[in-house]
């Protein structure tokens, strides 16, 4: 039986990996992408709000010849701890059962199944998108997610939302070519977007080059065009692109699966000790994103690293090897 089976292979399931190697336990990460399959997926173009140094895990050092570190950067640095440390990584490999079972747990991937006395859960948020669920989002046209600008050259692209997200989409498309309409809920750009990007959008909304609807919502697509719902009443326009920038939320339905309460209030919080990160699922632990529950935007990297060392620190405690370092 090994000691910990980590769900999850990014950054925060790393950093519970070099947690549990230094405390000599023994683990495997199963993770159903690719290393750090979140980070992969994100824009090529992605630049990170934070310093290299808030992004680092396990003492490890992130240099980086840029003040914000990029997509790349973050690859190559996660992808050289994990080798440079051999951690037991099992990519490709997705969790689809975990079952309690003689003073441990039962857990069934797609490929294999392992027993462990203790569950970390670092699962992220970015897999599933939140819908629109209006008609037509389930047109081609319309995409969650997004890559590279070059493939919107000299289309019609609507973006929905406001966040970092948005307004990346928005300008990287518009710098490529295309003919861009923001749709807005709220009546201003999220005060959230980062620091150096918001007087951009906001002076290529003002000057014209990018249209924005505020406090507006799409309500219908079609294969041509788009209906919008704004304050002066509904709006058509050609359209060839959608980009639902909507955000994205953790598996609930896995969490519910296994056990694990959720809050009621519609932001489906997962219980958890704070101080230990421990579910109500004994020796069930969470650790990164996927403790904020919709809230998404509470829980990132530089924040969350710590959660390693809370939970390992747990564990240790209770096996009664825990000692202060």
């Amino acid at each position: 039986m090994l000691d910990i089976v980590i769900i999850g292979g990014g950054p925060i399931g790393l950093a519970c990996g070099l947690a549990a190697q230094k405390a000599g336990l023994s683990f495997v990460i199963l993770e159903k992408g690719t290393l750090v399959n979140s980070l992969y997926n994100y824009p090529a173009t992605m630049t990170f709000f934070s310093t290299s140094e808030k992004l680092e895990i396990g003492g490890y050092p992130f240099a980086t010849p840029h003040l914000k570190p990029n997509r790349t950067d973050a690859l190559e640095y996660y992808r050289r701890v994990a080798l440079s440390n051999e951690l037991p990584l099992h990519l490709f490999e997705e969790v689809t059962g975990v079952e309690a079972h003689d003073g441990g747990y039962t857990i069934t991937s797609t490929k294999a199944t392992y027993r462990a006395q203790r569950i970390i859960i670092a699962t992220g948020f970015y897999d599933i998108s939140v819908n629109l669920n209006i008609p037509g989002e389930d047109l081609p046209k319309v995409k969650h997610y997004y890559q590279d600008p070059h493939f919107f050259t000299l289309q019609k692209v609507l973006v929905v939302g406001a966040s970092n997200s948005s307004v990346d989409v928005a300008l990287e498309t518009y710098r490529k070519g295309a003919e861009v309409t923001m749709v807005v809920r709220g009546s201003d750009i999220s005060s959230r977007v980062k620091y150096w990007v918001r007087p951009d959008i906001m002076n290529r909304i003002e000057e014209g080059s990018i249209k924005a609807y505020f406090n507006s919502n799409l309500k219908a697509i079609r294969e041509t065009e788009v209906d919008i719902e704004t304050p002066d009443g509904m709006v058509t326009i050609p359209n060839d692109f959608v980009m639902a920038m909507t955000g994205y939320k953790p598996n609930f339905n896995f969490l519910k699966k296994i056990g694990i309460a959720l809050s009621d209030d519609g932001k489906f919080i997962p219980q958890y000790d704070q101080h230990t990160m421990e579910t109500n699922l004994p020796g069930v632990y969470l650790a990164g994103v996927v403790c904020g529950g919709m809230d998404t935007h509470l829980w990132f990297i530089e924040n969350s690293r710590i959660h390693a060392e809370m939970i390992l620190q747990d564990i240790m405690k209770k096996r009664g090897q825990y000692a202060d370092q």
